[in-house]
């Protein structure tokens, strides 16, 4: 109990310590909270995430810090509890008039005048006390310099050491009784949490230094905890310093924790028997699925493991095995899925739940779904409760940690809490990682390696899981940068990671390893690592490292589980235009005629044709040349569909030309025109491509769409799979002229050298591509160094890669702006200056764009203004007066959103706001809304906007770019 702690201290001690405040009243439920009462509060939280939600892992690592088995759990609740020090400071208690009046009549005083002229943080000044403190009771340098950034970087930016001093040292508290007060209630607290003797601070040095990740990991659980903590509902205000002790704190944490619902992941897993996979997924595993695994036994640690296998091959459902193995090896708590869109994210999440289900009945409640756009999933949707208490507002509830003035940013929108489905805490924003199970785009761990505001919470969310990222050949130089930070994090933090890919260029998998095992060491990954190349196709690359600390890889391959189609490759010349800006109608009318052409002679007996166009403006004049030869029977798909457009049409496509169902037909002749749209997770048979010209990578996922059933029946004349490339016109005497449009996306160096291969397949006798087993070939020769092209190209390629490689350069030197570790740094001990430089205020668009090459752009939500000016929602049904919108019409008003140009950003931030009524809607609220007149047409800035229920929205004037 405190009241035996009193011996130890002068009679005012008990004074000051029962007059420090931590929580004012206006933001302790009505009455104020003791510092001390807060701080152990804040332990007695962590003492609850330790027995209930940590990882084995991290359990077993922080106990090694500590000095052995069962030392770990009281070191970790100190480490939390401590971080609120430095409201023992001036600058602190003057900001509340009731708690300055009753820290002065304790007998602690200031110099009013000198402490309200400047401000001070208080965890700053938390920083500085406590390193004094750790120093003058004989810590050893190495400790004191990791623990103290813990303190200093609670409220998610980690100062420098030179940042700790303030410009006056009354903010700090001068004289005798302010250093007594403040070394007192660190020892106080200390002795609560069974630190004994006449210095327990002596016993609670740790006997390791831990990595950087675990200390950022760490971190992230200070600011947990804390959280946890000032939540007013369950942690009222306590003003009695002779209520507040361990046990009462212990209490109060425990009711939190219960009504919170929070919960860890799958806790202690057994290692999955021979049976597991058909158990998981209903059939015994192909012969690559079972590389996989066989792979990951092998493996003498966690580590990386990259999966390169075509489409359709399973990728998913190995990765999943892979990682129900690995946690059950190494002590990982659940599963981050990280996924290249929204759009692909989505069907995942409904696939993680139903395996999870299978591990262990109930986890399935558990998955997070996070990305922004998560309130159009209606599976996710019907998972939540109504609101309740949290209602639109539940992140004011935890208010209090930003006491006075220190409220953050809204990194991912500020929206309230979201109801239930995983728990309600894991849904505010900042925290979704913290979820045990969590499907979302890559982005999230992309955000998790940028220098900004609260990454610790993001890193120890992904730090004690299995990540899973899909699709990573899609990430290009500017992502990938974030990308290796990560991986780099994470193969610090001993963290499995499985990577799946289609195929990777030899150099993208040597960085992918190289950064991940630099990681391990706490290197530099500057040198790139000899990797072998797989000898076949499928094939799994693993590397982790050994007992020595060194690397170790392991490489196989196997035989896929299907033949190779022997793909024929054609080429529909096409002169492009001529000038930078944008095609003009007679070209596009050419363009679009040479396919109707095509498809008149190919079409005679029926067939089902993908037609894949590299932008919304080329697919849309495409769809309306063919759609006037072919009628109905064509159908559009692209990035400019307002929602309910795209997830009507998606489904009815997939449907259609999706796999087989007993009692299914495919239709006798259908034409679907997309965009890249068709590239990632779009489960389609086609029997002819048509594609515009894209890097080879990219041109062999749209192959992947091609026959990709067997039981198919087709028509004759398209019996053999074929793709023909458009966008591009060869010439034997020149370089070929590229579509302007597509080599402002790919760039033209990556675009010659696939042009060089797919003409050289055009003109080959029986030329064709043996697809899937040439692939790592095809995309190898591509990126690789070799020459390639013809002789009268190579003066042209030569300046194509001279401009590429300045292009990559300038990417990666604009990404090293924003990635967590600074350039040099990575060998750094501790997290000291970690965010030196770091960009912390940024609105969650702007957020997105930290991460993603390109023009930032915006969603707009459609509504139609009628004559009686009456507003409705794109399906017709009425809002209110203002806008408002009945729960019943909240999905028609959704189906309205639309991704806007990327050249329409500016002037739809200026104009474009929410409509009155969506103003206290938890999920409009931030909406923008833009206003169609009767005939679907609005006017934006120098934009004409033009909503066509067959074209999508389509733009006019100005320069509305892709």
């Amino acid at each position: 109990m405190i009241g035996d702690r009193w011996h130890w201290y002068p009679p005012e001690v008990r004074g000051w310590l029962g007059a420090l405040w931590g929580k004012s009243a206006g933001r302790a439920g009505g009455t104020v909270n003791l510092l001390l009462s807060h701080m152990l509060d804040t332990a007695a939280v962590a003492e609850i995430v330790w027995d209930r939600y940590l990882p084995q892992v991290t359990r077993r690592r922080l106990d090694a810090v500590a000095g052995g088995a069962g030392k770990g759990r009281r070191l970790f609740a100190w480490l939390c509890g401590i971080h609120d020090l430095g409201k023992a400071t001036p600058a602190f208690a003057r900001l509340d008039a009731a708690g300055e009046a009753a820290v002065r009549r304790s007998g602690l005083s200031w110099d009013k005048y000198v402490v309200s002229a400047t401000a001070w943080r208080h965890d700053k000044a938390g920083g500085r006390i406590l390193r004094a403190l750790l120093e003058k009771s004989g810590w050893a340098e190495g400790q004191v310099d990791w623990v103290w950034p813990l303190v200093a970087g609670h409220h998610g930016l980690f100062p420098t050491l030179g940042q700790l001093p303030p410009k006056k040292e009354d903010l700090q508290g001068k004289g005798p009784s302010w250093k007594l007060a403040q070394s007192a209630l660190v020892e106080v607290f200390s002795r609560e949490l069974g630190y004994e003797g006449e210095s327990p601070l002596a016993g609670v040095e740790p006997a390791l230094v831990p990595s950087r990740a675990v200390q950022l990991q760490v971190a992230g659980f200070v600011v947990m905890a804390d959280w946890i903590a000032s939540d007013e509902l369950y942690f009222k205000g306590e003003p009695d310093l002779a209520k507040v002790t361990m046990p009462q704190a212990r209490q109060r944490a425990a009711d939190a924790w219960s009504r919170l619902g929070l919960r860890g992941g799958w806790g202690a897993l057994a290692v999955p028997g021979p049976d597991t996979f058909r158990d998981r997924f209903g059939h015994g595993p192909r012969p690559s699925q079972q590389l996989v695994q066989d792979v990951v036994h092998r493996m003498g640690g966690p580590g990386l493991v990259i999966v390169e296998a075509p489409m359709g091959e399973g990728k998913t459902k190995a990765a999943l095995a892979a990682a129900e193995l690995m946690a059950a090896r190494y002590g990982a708590d659940g599963v981050f899925l990280g996924m290249p869109t929204q759009a692909t994210a989505d069907p995942m999440f409904t696939q993680l739940r139903s395996w999870l289900h299978k591990v262990d009945e109930g986890l399935e409640e558990q998955v997070a779904l996070l990305h922004g756009k998560r309130m159009f999933n209606k599976e996710w949707r019907a998972l939540l409760e109504d609101a309740g208490a949290w209602g639109q507002n539940a992140d004011s509830r935890f208010a209090s940690v930003d006491e006075f003035g220190m409220r953050d940013d809204c990194f991912d929108g500020c929206g309230g809490g979201e109801r239930r489905a995983p728990a309600e805490w894991f849904l505010g924003r900042r925290r979704g990682l913290l979820s045990p199970f969590a499907v979302g785009t890559i982005d999230q761990l992309l955000y998790a390696a940028t220098r900004t505001k609260h990454v610790m919470l993001r890193m120890a969310g992904l730090v004690g899981k299995v990540v899973i990222l899909d699709e990573v050949h899609a990430a290009d130089v500017y992502m990938s940068q974030f990308l290796l930070e990560g991986l780099w994090w994470l193969g610090q933090a001993g963290v499995p990671v499985v990577l799946l890919s289609a195929t990777l260029p030899p150099e993208q998998r040597r960085r992918l390893v190289t950064a991940y095992l630099a990681g391990t060491q706490s290197a530099e990954p500057s040198q790139v690592l000899e990797v072998p190349e797989p000898q076949g196709y499928p094939s799994v690359t693993a590397a982790w490292a050994g007992q020595d600390g060194g690397p170790k890889l392991l490489v196989e391959s196997t035989g896929s589980w299907r033949t190779d189609l022997q793909v024929r490759v054609e080429v529909l010349d096409e002169p492009p235009a001529q000038t930078d800006s944008r095609t003009s109608p007679e070209d596009a009318d050419q363009a679009d005629g040479v396919v109707v052409d095509y498809l008149k002679e190919r079409l005679v007996d029926g067939g089902c044709v993908l037609v894949i166009r590299n932008t919304v403006a080329r697919a849309q004049s495409t769809f309306k040349a063919l759609h006037k030869e072919f009628g109905g029977d064509v159908h559009l798909l692209h990035g400019r569909l307002h929602a309910g457009h795209r997830a009507d049409r998606t489904q009815k496509v997939l449907k259609l030309l999706g796999p087989p169902a007993e009692g299914s037909q495919r239709p006798e002749r259908i034409i679907v025109v997309a965009t890249q749209l068709a590239e990632q997770s779009f489960d389609v048979d086609a029997d002819l491509l048509i594609t515009d010209l894209a890097p080879m990578d990219l041109l062999l996922q749209r192959i992947g769409r091609l026959h990709r059933h067997d039981s198919v029946k087709r028509p004759r004349l398209l019996s053999r799979p074929t793709v023909a490339v458009t966008g591009i016109h060869l010439d034997d005497d020149r370089a070929p002229r590229i579509l302007r449009s597509s080599e402002k996306i790919y760039g033209r160096y990556l675009l010659l050298r696939t042009a060089a291969e797919v003409g050289r397949a055009a003109t080959a006798d029986e030329g064709s591509w043996a697809i899937p087993g040439q692939v790592p070939d095809l995309v190898a020769q591509v990126y690789g160094a070799e020459p390639l092209v013809p002789a009268a190209w190579s003066e042209d390629e030569a300046q194509a890669r001279q401009e590429w490689e300045m292009r990559q350069a300038e990417r990666r030197a604009q990404a090293s702006q924003y990635v967590l570790t600074r350039a040099g740094e990575h060998g750094a001990p501790t997290l000291a200056g970690l965010h030196f430089g770091a960009h912390s205020r940024l609105a969650e668009g702007q957020f997105e764009a930290l991460v993603r090459d390109g023009d930032r752009s915006v969603e707009v939500v459609l509504v139609r203004r009628t004559g009686d000016e009456k507003v409705c929602a794109v399906t017709g049904r009425k809002l209110g007066p203002n806008g408002e919108v009945a729960a019943e019409t909240l999905d028609d008003v959704l189906s309205g959103t639309v991704r806007l140009p990327a050249g329409l950003t500016v002037v739809a931030e200026q104009e474009l706001g929410p409509l009155p009524g969506w103003r206290d809607h938890p999920w409009l609220r931030y909406s923008l809304a833009l206003e169609l007149d009767e005939q679907g047409e609005a006017v934006l800035g120098d934009f004409r906007l033009r909503y066509d229920d067959l074209l999508g929205l389509v733009v006019s004037g100005g320069r509305p770019g892709r």
